[in-house]
């Protein structure tokens, strides 16, 4: 069995108004080196073993249904479970 750790991002063009919100609220108590935020997600998925390529799964499941490729990127790290 693999674990992937997925990381998704909205990408740099995009604007983020809930970083931005987050920033805000962080500077008014207190914290005003905080200079951007950027909010995103992360998944932890569990692929059973397979003969076909780990890679290309994740990255078909990223594409396909777990990002908005438009307008978000990702990363990933594949570990074993």
């Amino acid at each position: 069995m693999k674990k992937v750790k997925i990381y998704v991002t909205l990408k740099e063009s995009i604007l983020d108004p809930q970083g931005f919100a987050v920033q805000g609220s962080l500077q008014k108590i207190g914290y005003g080196e905080v200079s951007d935020v950027r909010i995103g997600k992360y998944l932890e998925v569990t692929i059973q073993d397979t003969d076909r390529d780990i890679d290309t799964i994740v990255k078909e499941m990223c594409e396909k249904v777990l990002t908005n490729t438009v307008i978000e990127k990702y990363r990933y790290e594949v570990e074993e479970a």
